[in-house]
Formats: C-alpha cells, sequence, structure tokens
C-alpha cells in the first residue's frame, strides 16, 4: 500500500481563517458603529469565500446582510462566520436571522453571544427552530475583546473607558515646565491615534485645551481618519474661544462639560461657537465625573478616551468609571520634583491603599513600551 497523502496543511484550521477573516474585517467598522457593536461576517460554499462583509455605521446593512448580498445564489447550503450572534428583532435594520434563513444558509458558525440579556441566545434559538446548524465559541476571546466596550456599556449604560497617558521611563509626562511635545515617539504616537480611531469620544481637560490647544483628532497612518466627539472638562465654563475644538469646522463635535454655577454668560459663548454644552452637577466644585458619563451614555457614547493631564485622569480613576489603563512609556529620564506625573489628584497615605491593576501587558511599539492593564471591575480608590 502506498503512504496516504496528507491533507492539505490548512485543512483542519479552515473555519479558524474564516473566523479571523470575519474578525479582520469587524476591525474596519471599529469607531464607527457606536452604539452597535463592530461585526463581520464571512460565507464560506465548498470551501469557497463567496462572501464578506462588515458592519460600517448605525442605520447601514448589518455585516451578515451586506455577506448574503455579496453571496447572491451562492449563499444556499452555505456556511456563515460571524463574529457575534445575529440579531432577531427588529431596530433601525430588519433582523439578520430572517436574510439568513431567507437565502439558505445551511450553518451559522459565531464566535460569540449577544451580551445584551435581553437577546442573548434568541438569535441561535431561531436559527435552530428554522433547521440551521449553530455552532459557538470559535475565536471566543478575541470577539471578546474586540467588542469590549460594547458589552460594557450594554451592561452598565456607562461609557467604556480607556485612559491613556505618554510618560519618560522616570514616570514623568512633560518636563518641569510643563512641555510635552514630544515624550513619545513616532511608533506610538501613530498607536495613539488608533486608540482615537476606536473612541467614540477623547476627553481632555480644559488646561490641556489652554496649553496645549489639540485638535483631538484621529489621524491614522495609510487609514481614513475621523474626528471623535471631543469631550472638555471645564467646571468654569473657561476654555479659551479660539480653541481649535471651538473652530467651525470642529465644534458640532465638541462637548463642554461645566458644573450648573459656571456663568450663564461664558456658557452662552461656547454654545455660540457651536459647541454642545453639558451642566452637570458639582462634586467638591468640579464636575461629577459619574453624572458626565450618564450623560454621555444617555447620548449613545460608547467609549471614551481619556488623554488629559494628571489631575484629569486622577479624577476619572477616582470617579471609578475607568477600565483600562495604557501607558506608553519612553526611553527618557526627565527628572524634577515639579515635572508632572500621569496621576495626580489626593493620592493614598499608604501602599495597602493603592489602586492594584490586572495583569500588566507589555508590547514593544517603536523604541516605547505600551504598557496595558485593566481595572475589573472598574473601582474607585478607597
Amino acid at each position: 500500500m502506498g503512504i496516504p497523502e496528507p491533507p492539505p496543511r490548512d485543512a483542519a484550521r479552515g473555519p479558524e481563517r474564516h473566523m479571523r477573516r470575519a474578525l479582520a474585517l469587524a476591525r474596519r467598522g471599529k469607531g464607527f458603529t457606536s452604539p452597535n457593536p463592530a461585526v463581520g461576517a464571512v460565507i464560506v460554499r465548498r470551501g469557497a469565500v463567496v462572501g464578506e462583509g462588515w458592519h460600517r455605521r448605525p442605520g447601514a446593512p448589518h455585516a451578515e446582510v451586506v455577506a448574503l448580498r455579496k453571496a447572491g445564489a451562492a449563499a444556499r447550503g452555505a456556511t456563515m462566520y460571524v463574529t457575534l450572534e445575529p440579531c432577531c428583532t427588529w431596530g433601525r435594520t430588519p433582523p439578520c436571522t430572517d436574510a439568513i434563513s431567507r437565502a439558505g444558509i445551511a450553518a451559522v458558525v459565531a464566535a460569540g453571544r449577544d451580551p445584551n440579556p435581553r437577546h442573548r441566545g434568541r438569535g441561535f434559538r431561531l436559527l435552530r427552530r428554522r433547521g440551521i446548524r449553530v455552532a459557538v465559541g470559535l475565536l471566543a476571546a478575541e470577539a471578546a475583546a474586540l467588542n469590549e466596550d460594547f458589552a460594557s456599556y450594554v451592561a452598565t449604560g456607562l461609557p467604556f473607558t480607556v485612559v491613556k497617558c505618554a510618560m519618560s521611563l522616570d514616570g514623568k509626562i512633560a518636563a518641569v515646565g510643563g512641555r510635552a511635545r514630544w515624550i513619545s515617539g513616532p511608533a506610538a504616537r501613530a498607536r495613539a491615534h488608533d486608540l482615537r480611531m476606536e473612541a467614540d469620544a477623547v476627553l481632555v481637560g480644559r488646561t490641556t485645551v489652554a496649553r496645549d490647544d489639540p485638535s483631538l483628532t484621529a489621524r491614522p497612518a495609510g487609514r481614513r481618519g475621523k474626528i471623535p466627539w471631543r469631550v472638555i472638562l471645564d467646571s468654569g465654563a473657561n476654555i479659551p474661544l479660539h480653541s481649535r475644538v471651538l473652530r467651525p469646522a470642529a465644534a458640532e463635535k465638541t462637548i463642554v462639560a461645566v458644573t450648573r454655577a459656571a456663568s450663564p454668560a461664558r456658557v452662552a459663548k461656547i454654545e455660540a461657537r457651536g459647541a454642545r454644552v453639558l451642566r452637570c452637577p458639582a462634586k467638591g466644585g468640579r464636575v461629577s465625573i459619574r453624572a458626565l458619563w450618564r450623560l454621555l451614555g444617555r447620548m449613545g457614547i460608547m467609549s471614551v478616551l481619556v488623554e488629559g493631564g494628571g489631575e484629569t485622569i486622577a479624577s476619572v480613576i477616582e470617579a471609578g468609571v475607568a477600565d483600562r489603563y495604557v501607558a506608553f512609556v519612553a526611553p527618557l529620564l526627565i527628572g524634577g520634583r515639579g515635572a508632572p506625573t500621569p496621576v495626580g489628584g489626593r493620592g493614598v497615605r499608604r501602599i495597602a491603599d493603592a489602586l492594584r491593576l490586572g495583569r500588566i501587558e507589555a508590547t514593544p511599539v517603536g523604541l516605547d513600551l505600551m504598557l496595558e492593564a485593566r481595572l475589573h471591575p472598574p473601582r474607585a480608590w478607597r
């Protein structure tokens, strides 16, 4: 007898390969789909991809429908790989489960279930009742990480919050004189723009606006950029009116959060520039972060990237709304007792009272190091 020919090297990895493609497609929509999740779908028939797609924006066809339209008649008897459980209810668009069954899809392989408890599992049960085979869990961890913000928003109604800073190796975010450009290198700054792309809103304090006059736009290399919501913490409504974020082309995506004690005349001037002013309850004379987060959540803002200075970052952490902490550490030594550090605020008197985060993930980014740690669940200092 001859030696049997081995199967193709990727035969066993076919389903995983197709799901990875679906995840890659889903990432193309990341940052544009809120308050919906980022979803990708791939349709395979007899080993060949006949259709694929991703969800591009709210109100646009879902990934499954885009893939089905591209597949056409070839979808009958095929397998669909999708990164999240297909929806089965009417919203801005019809249920995907109806489109899947009408197209004659024979099997659905999904990475994860819908995190919304009102919908979780319903789409799968409906598909099975219609004779469609369903498998769940392929690359589930990667799919969950992709829509971590969506799952958190569904559970809490608050925006998923990433705190980001760039600091020197000795823990300084600026020189003694306050200048911070540029601590991190080009590769780290490019990665920071990727984080902005993934967020619905970027938040800084008024001091950062007055000192640096940032545009707070997302400008990723080789991809189309976007203007996220720019949220400015400005308890007294004292933002400089000539700031970039208040220019005519930008102000409509700018939110200025003030306390109810802020000067009505100053508020009127900000609104006249085209920005939206949110009047928030005060805590300690400053905007209540938790109250602001509730307002942002009601606006459908699903994720916030906090880029402020040490006091802004401290206020977000102290309020217990931070979910993830990202630090870009540059091979620099700045020194100086007066040089600011990433987290200001009250601090703690004892190490036992320090806020301990989860396991740190370290990734080289150019000459810098990107450190990430999660706060699970989000919690404030004691």
